[in-house]
């Protein structure tokens, strides 16, 4: 069925009523390309976000944290495989969607692109990077697009698991001795705006926002739910006696939100067009990885051919 109007009128139709699209139906040739850009990119954000937090995991303090970083290291691989898998279902291959991503065309989280240089980060990621997550991809797992959806399911609950490690990381650096609480703050201080730009841009300025919210892909436009993540961190804060670094952050008597300071949208936008503390380091790692790698690819393809010639007589 081609792109008609009234073809897109039914499609639309199905969204306004809460129907689930599935990979065999029809949809839009617009609705399928922002599908293949929002989960690639959301895909190759879970396979970078493993780079700042792998650089701990020698360096964790003890065999507990270790043991908890290295398994929250591994979902993340977990959940970039389920979404690549989602994105296959779209029509487009993986190995096309990773060399997008190694050389330079497809974008990830700004977020990635910043050093961890204490323990403390690492806590610092878990309580607002993932907190940050969750409250964005609560929303994903009621997406339109059945696939992302089912994904997601799963991927909360582990990002639960994440942002719980890592406040309890920063709870017990808080309590600990005068050194550890600066870590703490110091931490504190440097993730909290780029984790507010994990968002996205206002939704005036969003170039996708409206089109994917009319599409069901996306739930609730990006300030909204950044607001959400404020309101929801600031009592976190407090619980352990660190200061989130905004002057203006006070309550607002009429909306029961909590009113935060300008963003600095300029530094998003270095970040995300490659000029950010570490996109060249983040990137080239990547290369890296997938180049040492190739004779695991190699060895699974010949194994996969000799068995599906294997297997011909018999099925013949």
């Amino acid at each position: 069925m081609p792109d008609s109007p009234d073809a897109i009128t039914e499609f639309e139709a199905r969204i306004a009523a809460g129907e689930t699209i599935e990979p065999k139906d029809w949809m839009p040739d617009r609705y399928r390309k922002q599908l293949i850009r929002m989960m690639s990119q959301h895909a190759h954000s879970e396979v970078v976000g493993m780079l700042p937090e792998g650089n701990w995991i020698t360096r964790a303090p003890t065999l507990r944290r270790k043991m908890g970083l290295l398994a929250k290291v591994q979902d993340e691989a977990g959940h970039g495989l389920y979404i690549y898998c989602g994105t296959e279902t779209l029509g487009v291959g993986r190995a096309e969607l990773v060399d997008q991503l190694l050389t330079g065309k497809a974008k990830y989280s700004s977020i990635f692109n910043y050093p961890t240089l204490t323990w403390a980060d690492i806590g610092a990621i878990g309580w607002f990077v993932d907190g940050a997550a969750i409250v964005n991809q609560t929303m994903l797992a009621k997406a339109s697009y059945g696939p992302y959806a089912r994904a997601m399911v799963r991927i909360c609950k582990e990002e639960n698991f994440h942002k719980r490690q890592g406040y309890e990381i920063m709870a017990t650096l808080a309590a600990g001795t005068p050194e550890q609480k600066r870590m703490a703050q110091d931490a504190v201080n440097r993730w909290w705006w780029p984790s507010l730009m994990m968002f996205g841009p206002s939704d005036k300025d969003s170039p996708n926002s409206a089109e994917l919210t009319r599409w069901g892909v996306k739930r609730k436009g990006n300030d909204e739910l950044r607001q959400r993540f404020v309101n929801l961190t600031v009592a976190q804060a407090v619980a352990i006696d660190l200061k989130l670094p905004d002057p203006e952050l006070r309550p607002d008597p009429a909306t029961g939100d909590w009113h935060f300071g300008p963003i600095d949208w300029d530094e998003f936008s270095r970040v995300v067009h490659g000029d950010g503390p570490l996109n060249r380091e983040r990137l080239a790692a990547r290369r890296q990885a997938h180049s040492d790698g190739e004779w695991v690819r190699e060895a699974a393809s010949a194994y996969a051919a000799k068995h599906t010639a294997a297997a011909a007589p018999a099925a013949a």
